[in-house]
């Protein structure tokens, strides 16, 4: 048993942000050196439905929400922090994140995403082959992203 296991998991929803020619959108958190590349996610406001916290979230952190829902996984999906992190995030209440997923079809332009947002996380973006997602994440979510490749990749082709 670890550590952290008592700790429960932080609920939220990530979203696989996906473009006309099938790219994802992925971006670079702007407090971290590592060169990884995450697709945006977030936490749940007390009662939210988690598509409306999808599309919020979207908005927060990309300055855009036009999109529209395709799917979502079905299932709240799970990643473990290292211990490391465990203490510095969420003032150490989590031991992870559970989270629901969507995969969303972008409506709008390249134009219309502005990661400058009021509370900025990343600071830079680009579109990603979906098959390399899980190439260029951080190692603790590597499990996840190939499970999300694999269970929208249908979706897209």
């Amino acid at each position: 048993m670890g550590a952290f296991d008592h700790l429960p998991y932080r609920r939220g929803v990530g979203m696989m942000l996906v473009n006309a020619a099938g790219r994802v959108f992925v971006a670079k958190r702007i407090d971290t050196v590592a060169e990884a590349w995450q697709m945006p996610q977030g936490g749940i406001d007390e009662g939210e439905d988690p598509h409306v916290a999808a599309l919020r979230e979207l908005e927060e952190e990309i300055g855009t929400n036009k999109a529209e829902i395709i799917a979502d996984s079905g299932t709240w999906l799970r990643y473990d922090l290292p211990d490391a992190l465990i203490p510095k995030l969420w003032k150490g209440r989590y031991r992870g994140q559970e989270q629901l997923w969507f995969l969303l079809r972008f409506t709008g332009a390249d134009t219309d995403i502005n990661i400058a947002t009021a509370h900025p996380e990343f600071s830079e973006w680009r579109w990603a082959e979906m098959h390399t997602l899980p190439d260029i994440i951080v190692p603790f979510k590597r499990a996840l992203y190939q499970q999300l490749v694999q269970l929208f990749s249908p979706r897209v082709a």
